[in-house]
Order: C-alpha cells, then sequence, then structure tokens
C-alpha cells in the first residue's frame, strides 16, 4: 500500500505577524492528532548560503546587489528541493516559515536608495528564478496591522523591518494574492488570517487552514504541483 504524501503548508505573513509561533504551536499540533510533520524556515541560515543572507541581513556593512541577493533566497530555497519533495513523499507534513512569496515581495518592495538601478524589480522578475519548486497546498497569510506590528519585541532588529518598506510588502502580498484583479495564477491557495487576535484565536483560524489544506492531499493525485 502506497504511503500518501504530506501537505506542504507555508505560513507568510508580514514582519512580526506572529509567523514562527504559529509554526510551533501548529507544529505540535499537528503530531498531537497523529499527523507526522516537520518545519523547515526560510531562508536556512545554517547552509554556506544561508550564512551569506544572514550577514546581509543582520548588519548593514555587507551589501550586495538587489539582483545577487534575491538569486541568493531563491538558490537557499533551491538548495532544499529534493529534501521537501522526499519529506512530502514519505508521508511527512511539511511547514514552510516563509517561502518564495516573501522572496518575491521583499525584493520587489526594496526602497530606492538601496537599488543601484533606480527601477525597481519587477514582480515577474522576481517570480522566474522560483519556477519549477514545489508548490504549497495551501499559503496561510497572516494579515498585522503596521502599528500592531511595530508594538510587538524585536521589531527593527533587521534590515527591512521599516515602516515604508513593510507597506510596500503589504501592498505586494495583496497584489500576489490577486486582490481585486483575480489574476493571480494561484489565487485559490491563499488562506488569509487576521493575525491580531490572541495567539489561540489565531492559531484556531490557522488550523482551519490547514485542514484545508490536508483535504486538497487526500481528494488530489497524489503528485506535488510545481510553481508555475
Amino acid at each position: 500500500m502506497t504511503t500518501p504524501r504530506g501537505a506542504l503548508i507555508a505560513i507568510e505573513g508580514l514582519d512580526r505577524a506572529g509567523k514562527s509561533t504559529q509554526c510551533d504551536i501548529l507544529l505540535n499540533r499537528l503530531r498531537a492528532a497523529g499527523i507526522p510533520a516537520k518545519l523547515q524556515k526560510f531562508p536556512d541560515r545554517t547552509t554556506p548560503i544561508g550564512h551569506m543572507i544572514n550577514s546581509y541581513l543582520t548588519t548593514t556593512s555587507t551589501n550586495l546587489d538587489d539582483q545577487s541577493i534575491h538569486l541568493l533566497f531563491s538558490a537557499n530555497r533551491w538548495e532544499s528541493r529534493d529534501s521537501i519533495l522526499s519529506t512530502l513523499q514519505a508521508g511527512t507534513t511539511l511547514l514552510l516559515d516563509r517561502y518564495v512569496y516573501s522572496g518575491i515581495v521583499f525584493s520587489a518592495a526594496k526602497p530606492a536608495e538601496v537599488i543601484p538601478d533606480p527601477k525597481p524589480l519587477s514582480i515577474s522578475w522576481c517570480k522566474a528564478p522560483d519556477v519549477g519548486l514545489p508548490r504549497p497546498d495551501i499559503i496561510i497569510f497572516l494579515n498585522i496591522g503596521q502599528e500592531e506590528a511595530e508594538k510587538r519585541a524585536g521589531f527593527g532588529e533587521e534590515r527591512y523591518e521599516k515602516r515604508e518598506m513593510q507597506e510596500k510588502v503589504r501592498g505586494l502580498f495583496e497584489r500576489l494574492r490577486g486582490e481585486g484583479s483575480g489574476s493571480s495564477t494561484d489565487k485559490e491557495d491563499w488562506w488569509v488570517v487576521d493575525a491580531g487576535g490572541s495567539i489561540e484565536e489565531v492559531a484556531g483560524e490557522v488550523w482551519k487552514g490547514v485542514e484545508e489544506g490536508l483535504r486538497r492531499v487526500r481528494e488530489g493525485s497524489g503528485e506535488v504541483r510545481s510553481i508555475e
């Protein structure tokens, strides 16, 4: 008898929306329900490429042009492609704390003063390096207001945690989800959760999204789709 594959669940959202907290809660809940599960964080700062990314994010002395750093983030995800697929095929559900979608919007949102070419990177250019990576069965997006995010511990410690940058990221996430346009090719994959409530309330809404992702896997063909 073939082991049913695991679900690929991406947890996305603005900085300080509670992604890591919700991933930990979700991992424990899945395991308590008897569902084998693992957590993968992106960027993976433990790899050689991840060390370069970590230096870029945490210090102002490390500067790379925007195309290069975007491709490094993508390469960091490609490093994990085979392990993602093997984990899913072994029947283990995989939670991704950030994935390609954060990579796209953060690169496209960079303010002009840190871009050598005054023309920002386009969404289509930023999408291209990740085409072919495993596509999530569901993307759970934690939506939080900027004022609430800034109240949370640690905000502002990393390079991108600035109000103007975060507002651009918010708008680009909406565009990526196809809100108001219907143009997103994976619009049906997004499950938006209001992250402004209590940890318990947010966890309850996240779980509903996870149940939808698990249902899709049960009723699907068993194949892992690719990002287009």
